[in-house]
């Protein structure tokens, strides 16, 4: 089944890594840049945090708008909608996609449920996400949950990982990680849930990160030994078990 929510044109038919770069740490036009693992080359880009209308815009390579996230107010649950392209002041939009915080206790602890009120491939009946895990750790999954109420059973879609040096076999700083994709998953729709992932969660620390960490490593058999404060990866293995 297609998963895809913003275009088709983002759904590939292998299981797909993305490297996610944040172009700056400290400055107030914070933005990202998201490449493809295998060539190297650009594939989404995000030119900076607008401070006052609380929307972000990810763009292709060459600038043209793919999706716009906006936080929608007053929300206790931190509620983001996602439009299709770039949304425009004053015309009625229906979002694609809705992402709320499951609870409004627990802090970054608290999972996230994203609806998808209809798209590409999809019936229009609402479908259903769930993101598990710390993404201030870099370290969470998308899980997909069916059509709304009808009780299917969960697969992993997404998830996101640190980065590691494939020469020094060390993980890399919270500012580049890996965004794993399932085989037909819309690349754009998973860097639109991770730009509003990057909204509510920040960098703050979490303490529930070792438990997370080790229940995504057993999805792909990863060990992790801290050194000197960094941490080495003792084993990697060459595929993606989704």
């Amino acid at each position: 089944m297609e998963h895809a929510v913003i275009s088709e044109e983002y759904c590939s038919e292998q299981e797909r890594e993305l490297t996610v770069r944040k172009t700056s740490l400290f400055a107030q036009g914070d933005g990202f840049a998201v490449y493809d693992h295998c060539t190297g080359e650009l594939v989404f880009r995000v030119d900076m945090y607008p401070a006052v209308s609380g929307e972000l815009v990810l763009m292709n390579p060459v600038g043209a708008p793919i999706l716009t996230v906006r936080k929608k107010r007053p929300s206790l649950h931190h509620r983001w909608e996602g439009f299709s392209g770039e949304r425009v002041e004053g015309q009625h939009q229906k979002p694609l996609f809705t992402v709320r915080r499951s609870s409004i206790f627990g802090g970054n602890r608290a999972g996230m449920v994203v609806e998808v009120h209809g798209g590409v491939g999809l019936t229009e009946a609402e479908t259903e996400y769930r993101i598990e895990g710390s993404f201030s750790q870099r370290c969470c999954k998308v899980l997909f949950e069916g059509i709304a109420s009808k009780g299917e059973a969960a697969s992993l879609v997404a998830k996101i990982k640190r980065k590691v040096d494939p020469d020094a076999h060390v993980v890399l700083g919270k500012d580049v990680f890996s965004l794993f994709l399932a085989p037909h998953f819309d690349a754009a729709f998973a860097m639109g849930l991770v730009l509003v992932l990057d909204q509510i969660c920040g960098d703050e620390p979490d303490a529930a990160v070792e438990e997370i960490d080790s229940s995504i490593a057993s999805l792909t058999g990863d060990h992790h030994v801290g050194v000197n404060g960094g941490t080495l990866l003792e084993e990697h293995p060459p595929e993606l078990v989704m």
